[in-house]
């Protein structure tokens, strides 16, 4: 039996938050759906996406949803294990698709609350990645502040409802919590 548990995974930029949450899920069961939030807007999210498709176990399912990640959930069936990678880029779908900024914030903060709340209404064990991007500069211009504000409250609820939560840095992971 797995046991239930929401895990956030957080860290910078090529930090191997993904690499660990894949390692850790593995340790887990076989039986793992892998959300993925990215969408194929240009060649270079093409590639990566492929590239990604193929890194994955093919005994393994996968659910594309870019904003919904509530609806996301609903659809990983039997998994005992799902991976959503990840936060950074949902976040940032919503930015693309509502140019008002307070709209977007609403949108953002109900999409998570839903998705906490099927999350913990669910038998699975839920890894969340998610960039922490508060620990370098202020952003410059308007934009970069909005998307760094607004993804630090959504790591913030992800935290606050997280069983564990761990911080990957140069590829080594340390948990802060509990």
């Amino acid at each position: 039996m797995v046991k239930k548990e929401l895990v956030l995974i957080l860290g910078g930029a090529r930090a191997g938050k993904s690499t660990f949450a894949l390692k850790m899920a593995n340790g887990i069961s076989e039986r793992i759906c892998f959300v993925a939030t990215a969408e194929a807007l240009d060649d270079e999210m093409k590639r990566r996406i492929k590239n990604h498709r193929e890194e994955r176990p093919a005994n393994w399912s996968t659910v594309e949803e870019p904003r919904d990640l509530g609806l996301a959930m609903q659809q990983t069936g039997e998994s005992e294990v799902v991976i959503v990678d990840c936060l950074t880029l949902f976040v940032s779908n919503w930015m693309m698709a509502e140019t008002d900024a307070d709209k977007m914030n609403l949108k953002v903060l109900d999409a998570v609350n839903n998705f906490l709340k099927t999350t913990s209404a669910s038998n699975q064990t839920v890894i969340c990645v998610s960039n922490e991007v508060g620990l370098g500069v202020v952003p410059d211009n308007a934009l970069g502040r909005l998307y760094r504000d607004t993804l630090g409250r959504v790591n913030q609820l992800g935290a606050a409802a997280a069983d564990r939560v761990y911080l990957v840095v140069a590829g080594l992971p340390l948990q802060i919590k509990p």
